[in-house]
């Protein structure tokens, strides 16, 4: 049974069997290795959207659970081998010892996305991907992380070095502004986010980060309020932005965030 005890109404309906089962076989598969497990992304920000929202969890292990285990615990929470009911999910394995303390490393022993709008994808060497991801979400876990098995998210996982966190979002504003495999709309508010944090040290959803944009600056408005409506849409129908737009906007959010960094020594 699924055991949420900071916010015991948040998860959304149409997870509740999914997360269920996948919580089910992620303890038979890790046993007594098995730490705790917790919601972040959306579901912890209280911002889910199903259709368009990916299930983000985190896993934490003891050590000492085998490679073997680990392969075995992929298959097991694979789409469709276990149907996803969102767009995709999205989740990482740590080992106890590695999120107990501050890194700007991946540092995963899993890595699994999985689901019917993801491109499958499994990864056991921390190596293979750019760290910036993994410090967000565990910045995020460690400030909203939603408990669904074992200690909370807070006392598990060491928050990120405020240097570590204005790196990795240097990376992902790059990420962004490529734009290969990123949606538009997704890449505003991801870029509303990242000065949302810069201003605040603190995580906010993607629509309330959005809102906060929109209401200090103006230029900016128009195509933020159109990435939320956007946003609003299922994945499969979201609206093209313009890509100048988009672009100099992204270019604002890389000033942000470097005056921030440079301001922070970092």
């Amino acid at each position: 049974m699924i055991h949420t005890p900071e916010e015991p109404q948040s998860l959304p309906t149409e997870l509740h069997a999914y997360l269920e089962e996948l919580l089910r076989r992620t303890r038979a598969v890790c046993g007594p290795h098995l730490v705790s497990v917790f919601a972040v992304g959306s579901l912890a920000l209280a911002d889910y959207r199903h259709g368009r929202s990916d299930v983000d969890v985190t896993v934490v292990v003891e050590p000492s659970l085998s490679g073997s285990a680990l392969h075995d615990l992929a298959g097991a929470l694979a789409h469709p081998h276990l149907s996803c009911p969102a767009a995709g999910l999205e989740l990482v394995v740590y080992g106890r010892d590695f999120v107990g303390r501050p890194s700007g490393e991946a540092g995963y022993l899993l890595d699994l996305n999985t689901g019917p709008l993801l491109s499958n994808r499994v990864s056991f060497d921390a190596a293979q991907s750019p760290s910036f991801w993994y410090v967000i979400d565990r910045s995020v876990g460690h400030q909203a992380g939603l408990s669904l098995f074992g200690r909370p998210a807070r006392e598990g996982v060491a928050a990120p070095d405020r240097a570590d966190v204005l790196a990795a979002l240097r990376a992902s504003v790059l990420e962004h502004s490529d734009g290969e495999g990123h949606l538009a709309d997704n890449r505003v508010l991801n870029g509303c986010r990242s000065v949302v944090f810069c201003r605040t040290g603190r995580w906010m959803a993607k629509r309330g980060a959005a809102q906060e944009i929109a209401t200090t600056e103006e230029d900016f408005r128009p195509l933020i309020e159109s990435a939320v409506h956007s946003f609003e849409r299922p994945r499969s129908s979201a609206v093209p932005l313009p890509t100048a737009e988009v672009q100099a906007f992204l270019a604002w959010v890389r000033e942000r965030v470097d005056e921030t960094a440079s301001a922070a020594g970092v």
